[in-house]
């Protein structure tokens, strides 16, 4: 069981931290503006909070697991740099909704193919089996670390 514990642990933690490292490089593009990977993944939160209708910054900072001090900060500079806009309700003027720009839209979709390529590039080198097990495991730790956040 010492070599199976050993080899997940190298496993999760080497693929964790190449897929950030991979994902930023992939951000580190001349239409990205060397995004960091939060304001990506604020952008991210955006365009699905558009899509969805919960694009407020309440909706936007619940979805991170971020606090609204740190997600105005973020905003205001994704504000500043071009990607995300602020804009008064029409139902409601008490409340402020955040849309991407035509950047942050592009951005994002820059940011999706990255994912899509990977899971596609996973997926095509498994059989349905091992897609089904991968999945199981994927599930085990995502429960581990929404149970760890309580």
């Amino acid at each position: 069981m010492n070599q199976e514990y050993s080899q997940m642990n190298d496993f999760l933690v080497n693929v964790f931290n190449e897929i950030l490292r991979t994902e930023e490089a992939s951000l580190k593009t001349k239409e990205s503006h060397n995004l960091s990977m939060r304001e990506m993944h604020i952008i991210e939160s955006v365009c699905d909070g558009t899509r969805t209708g919960r694009n407020t910054a309440s909706d936007i900072a619940c979805s991170q697991g971020i606090t609204a001090g740190t997600l105005t900060t973020t905003i205001n500079t994704l504000v500043k740099k071009g990607f995300v806009e602020r804009q008064q309700d029409q139902r409601d003027k008490r409340v402020v909704r955040i849309f991407p720009t035509d950047k942050g839209k592009s951005v994002n979709e820059v940011h999706s193919s990255f994912h899509h390529k990977m899971v596609s590039a996973i997926m095509s080198a498994m059989t349905e089996d091992e897609l089904a097990m991968f999945v199981k495991g994927l599930a085990a730790v995502k429960d581990f670390f929404e149970t760890s956040k309580k």
